[in-house]
């Protein structure tokens, strides 16, 4: 199978105010939903997705409200295919609309009861009423990746002919794996002329991995929310998807504030009242942290010996940790030279035995670790 060429211009959908309010333990005030938005669009993200309208009125006035803030960004709004949630919120004020509707067996049967053809009529004729008031249509196939290709291309070619903006993939259940991905999302490329946008579930741990299959196949919009929140286990997190396509072409990414990304996950973990993941990529506390010794050395010397992402560019540090009994004599000879220290190989691998067996008997500070440092060397005066 021959793919595109990588897209280079990453389009970031991010939903944490729609996906992402469906986390359990997710509520956002009015005022943490601006501080959110702005910081959003602070960072760069192009579009910001909100909870249908249709939901509350307090989020159809959540909607407007912010709809008015006059961002970057565009705002939309996530909507079933029907005539009254598409007019309210274009009535809102949203930049533009994602229709959505189940196209799998499963949800065929036990949510909605329509035809494949009821679908693809339901979803243009929707489209046409969001793009007479000038605004953005996108269409997404719910469930997709439990819906057979030969029943996915008609629809997506009958809204296709719509001028739709975009048409969308969704892995619902996260039952996607990457492969599965690029089959699918290059299967509809071809078939299409608009472009594609990918969201997937991280229930079986691949959103991230899905994601960056389905933008190297031609979905260059991906949704993406902060900490990864949303229904059960989430989908990918804007800070992983940054990471991994980082990793691949620093360029495909570099149109974001990237130096923000730690300030966007600190502040959504303080208003759900959570710590961020220790395994989120880049903006965990732990993120840039070398222990063993064999790995401060090579970091010492060189850090993209143990490094694929260099901190500095999205506005974290390095720590090398001292105060265990992992410890290499190159961290210890280091931080004794950062005290104005220097001491020679014998010198080093002597005291780095004893901060060792230090270490052993427990946990101690980073002050303690200096004053040994101190210690010695006056010792040895």
């Amino acid at each position: 199978m021959t793919l595109p060429h990588l897209p280079t211009r990453l389009e970031i959908v991010d939903t944490t105010l729609r996906e992402g309010e469906q986390f359990s333990h997710a509520f956002f005030t009015p005022e943490a939903r601006t501080e959110l938005v702005l910081a959003l669009d602070a960072f760069g993200v192009q579009r910001i997705e909100l909870t249908s309208p249709a939901a509350s009125p307090g989020a159809a006035a959540e909607l407007r409200r912010i709809a008015k803030l006059g961002l970057r960004a565009k705002i939309l709004t996530h909507t079933r295919c029907t005539p009254e949630d598409v007019n309210l919120a274009l009535d809102c004020g949203a930049d533009g609309v994602n229709l959505l509707f189940g196209t799998s067996e499963l949800l065929r049967t036990h949510s909605h009861n329509k035809s494949l053809a009821q679908i693809a009529d339901a979803g243009a004729a929707c489209v046409e009423l969001i793009h007479a008031a000038g605004r953005e249509a996108r269409f997404s196939c719910e469930d997709a990746f439990r819906t057979p290709l030969d029943q996915l291309l008609p629809i997506y070619a009958a809204l296709d002919a719509t001028g739709v903006d975009r048409v969308g993939i969704a892995d619902t259940v996260g039952i996607a794996a990457p492969e599965d991905v690029t089959r699918v999302v290059t299967a509809i490329r071809n078939h299409v002329h608009c472009e594609l946008e990918f969201h997937g579930h991280d229930d079986t741990g691949c959103a991230i991995a899905n994601a960056r299959a389905a933008f190297r196949a031609g979905a260059n919009h991906l949704d993406t929310t902060l900490l990864r929140i949303g229904e059960r286990n989430g989908i990918a997190s804007l800070s992983g998807v940054i990471a991994r396509l980082f990793a691949d072409d620093p360029a495909s990414v570099a149109h974001f504030d990237l130096a923000r990304l730690v300030e966007l996950d600190t502040t959504a973990a303080c208003l759900l009242g959570l710590p961020i993941p220790f395994k989120a990529p880049i903006t965990s506390p732990t993120a840039f942290h070398h222990k063993a010794g064999l790995h401060t050395n090579a970091v010492l010397s060189e850090p993209a010996s143990y490094e694929v992402l260099p901190p500095e560019r999205f506005g974290a540090t390095r720590k090398i940790l001292l105060t265990h009994s992992l410890v290499g004599r190159h961290a210890i000879t280091s931080r004794a030279a950062q005290l104005g220290i220097q001491l020679d190989r014998e010198a080093g691998a002597h005291l780095t035995a004893q901060v060792k067996a230090r270490a052993d008997s427990g946990d101690f500070t980073a002050h303690e670790l200096d004053a040994m440092i101190r210690a010695y060397a006056l010792a040895r005066c």
